[in-house]
């Protein structure tokens, strides 16, 4: 059995935050995803990046309240120099006119789903899991190789990190996945993460979590195993038996 750890060092600094969880179980490969569904979720895609417009009220990326909350909360932990929250990136290229492009119909799915609700959302490969997954502050040095990169990035002592028992995951909260887990053609159990630390977004956060779910079992024909939201008073769920 697999957990979803929530540690007291987070809620300690974040008690108000809302996690909402969709595990996928039985995802089709992505060779094996049909034309139209694939299509359906680039489509979705689409309309999510014409979307993001509406959370964006002003030029300037950090002035958006969207943007501005995960601002603050990168102040409350230890980060790399210019680490960002991952929705601020997808935000930045439709301020600037460089729409967020189909990657692969998994990652599209929980692209499309963080433009259009302008939460961080993250999707990670169970199988590729060592033990519980847990998202808390480290003491640092946890094994990480950022997505694309060639060298090891070990995490800093005070960094907030989702991390298992090899390593880290997800660095400085939602900001970069590693890839030792980052999800691929071939995953077939899927840890999909929405976070939101603004208290009056819980409608938005749920509404965001039912999409997700419905677009990776009714396109990449998977089993919704668990989909929860995850509080202070509700800190851990199973992802996988």
């Amino acid at each position: 059995m697999k957990q979803f750890v929530t540690e007291d060092s987070f809620w300690e600094l974040f008690p108000d935050a809302r996690i909402g969880v969709v595990v996928a179980h039985g995802m089709r490969p992505t060779a094996e995803v049909p034309e139209e569904d694939a299509r359906a979720i680039a489509r979705r895609l689409a309309e999510a990046n014409s979307a993001a417009d509406a959370h964006l009220n002003s030029n300037t990326i950090s002035q958006n309240e969207v943007v501005a909350v995960w601002r603050d909360a990168y102040q409350k932990f230890k980060t790399k120099k210019g680490a960002r929250c991952s929705v601020e990136n997808l935000l930045k290229r439709v301020l600037k006119g460089n729409p967020v492009g189909p990657i692969t119909p998994s990652v599209d799915a929980y692209n499309a789903v963080s433009l259009a609700y302008a939460l961080p959302v993250g999707g990670e490969d169970i199988d590729a899991m060592d033990g519980d997954i847990r998202l808390g502050i480290t003491e640092g040095g946890d094994a990480f190789r950022a997505l694309g990169e060639d060298e090891d990035a070990p995490t800093l002592a005070g960094e907030l990190c989702y991390r298992d028992d090899a390593g880290a995951i997800c660095r400085c909260w939602n900001w970069r996945d590693g890839v030792r887990t980052a999800l691929t053609d071939e995953s077939a159990k899927a840890f999909l993460i929405i976070e939101s630390v603004d208290p009056a977004r819980a409608d938005d956060l749920q509404a965001a979590i039912d999409e997700l779910a419905e677009l990776v079992e009714q396109h990449l024909g998977a089993t919704i195993f668990a989909k929860e939201v995850v509080t202070r008073d509700n800190p851990t769920m199973v992802i996988d038996e």
